[in-house]
């Protein structure tokens, strides 16, 4: 039963995609779409082969990826500690609400100039950048998870003399876990976005982000083709490694 059910997962998981890359076939093979501007995906194998044969594609794709990550672990470490304590003590909640709720709402991309002039144009201001724009992200989702906790269970561990440590680790945390993990997700999307958009900035440093712009610049519409998809993928990949993470914490929680 979990075999056939394992079955139809996989086969819908990939259903979607490969139905769009058949209509986007169709329509760009019937100049139903401008073939120009949107090459039919079969056509976009050879320049893929290149790509790959060159090493370029494969750095820019390592590039993008150790940012991402690095970034991630710099701001969702901090914030799920910071959303953690929000929850708990409504003291710092209080405290820090508005300025959670007031950074969350500028779009990050805005601040990289800032960014770059303090930590200089290298790989540092892309981790801080990343780390930012996850940052308040996780900890309002750690924290919405914490206060849906319900509160006896919080209670009776403070009646069994549970220090605040103890609160954190054997209540809050595996209680705010579901939320957690959602708030991880969507870090990760959030992440990508901004290290190709921060890329773009910074061609000469390489990325997917960067080949993507440079390709665009001289019209190599084969070449973006293949950096949008490959930034899809791996928006698709980062999200596996995310389910893998939280099948291993959560072994409990199985979907319907």
């Amino acid at each position: 039963m979990r075999s056939r059910r394992r079955t139809i997962e996989i086969t819908l998981t990939l259903a979607a995609p490969l139905l769009l890359l058949g209509v986007w076939e169709l329509l760009s093979r019937t100049n139903a779409i401008n073939p120009v501007y949107w090459p039919a995906p079969t056509s976009l194998w050879g320049t893929l082969v290149e790509l790959v044969t060159e090493d370029e594609l494969l750095t820019d794709i390592w590039l993008s990826t150790v940012r991402i990550l690095g970034g991630f672990l710099l701001g969702a470490v901090p914030g799920v500690a910071l959303g953690l304590a929000m929850g708990l003590f409504w003291p710092i909640r209080v405290f820090m609400m508005p300025l959670a709720a007031a950074l969350y709402a500028i779009p990050k991309i805005a601040i990289l100039p800032l960014v770059m002039i303090v930590f200089g144009i290298g790989e540092t201001s892309k981790f801080v950048i990343v780390a930012l724009s996850i940052f308040f992200l996780v900890v309002l989702n750690t924290m919405s998870g914490v206060m849906e906790i319900d509160r006896s269970f919080r209670d009776v561990a403070r009646n069994l003399g549970a220090s605040r440590l103890e609160l954190f680790t054997t209540v809050a945390l595996p209680g705010a876990m579901p939320s957690i993990f959602t708030g991880l997700r969507l870090a990760l999307g959030f992440a990508l976005i901004v290290i190709v958009g921060t890329e773009f900035l910074t061609v000469s440093q390489g990325g997917i982000g960067a080949m993507i712009w440079q390709s665009w610049t001289i019209l190599a519409i084969n070449k973006m083709m293949v950096g949008l998809i490959i930034t899809g993928i791996m928006g698709w990949l980062l999200s596996l490694l995310i389910d893998v993470g939280e099948r291993f914490v959560m072994p409990w929680r199985v979907s319907d």
